[in-house]
């Protein structure tokens, strides 16, 4: 048994979950810049990103179509915010971000997002570029494998990031807030405006 080729593995999780800490204290804090401008490819093929949604509050979530509860539950809250919000939802931008771009297609991501709502932009990129933006927004994530296969999830934060109609960073909704709650807060930013 070789115990020495299992630490630098643990060593790694440890610098990982670290990284994770970092990055949720500094979006909590809210001491540092949140957000950049980015540019993706969405479901048809074309660049989006902030600049295209000036004027909207744009409700952000990365995720990755397999995800079995986070991503669907919080998709699902973000679409019917938008119902909730009635004539005002013409004035947000839902958009989904996949964090799994080796197995997510922008086709496949566009459906995936559709499902919770017409109106969702799903962006794609290479892994590099997903990580900047995912980075910029204080996203953790990584990929897990399962033993003895091939197969792997993706571990991350699921928060929506909220950003208002300049495009700058808002705030955030952490997992599992209510479709209530998110319509709430964003008829309060569209009626403050």
């Amino acid at each position: 048994m070789n115990l020495g080729a299992a630490e630098p593995a643990a060593g790694a999780a440890e610098a990982q979950r670290a990284g994770a800490a970092q990055l949720m204290n500094e979006l909590m804090a809210g001491q540092v810049a949140i957000g950049v401008p980015f540019s993706l490819t969405d479901q048809k093929g074309r660049p989006a990103g902030p600049a295209q949604w000036q004027g909207r509050i744009v409700l952000l979530y990365f995720g990755y179509l397999s995800c079995p509860d986070a991503c669907p539950t919080d998709l699902g809250a973000i679409g019917a915010a938008i119902d909730a919000l009635g004539p005002l939802g013409a004035k947000v931008q839902p958009v989904f971000v996949t964090l799994d771009p080796d197995r997510d297609t922008p086709d496949s991501i566009g459906r995936y997002a559709a499902s919770f709502h017409p109106r969702f932009a799903a962006l794609w990129g290479s892994e590099a570029q997903i990580r900047d933006v995912a980075t910029a927004y204080k996203v953790f994530f990584e990929k897990v494998a399962e033993p003895g296969t091939t197969r792997y999830s993706i571990d991350h934060t699921s928060f929506t990031y909220v950003l208002d109609a300049r495009g700058n960073y808002a705030g955030f909704f952490p997992p599992g807030t209510s479709a209530v709650r998110i319509a709430g807060r964003v008829r309060a930013m569209i009626e403050g405006e």
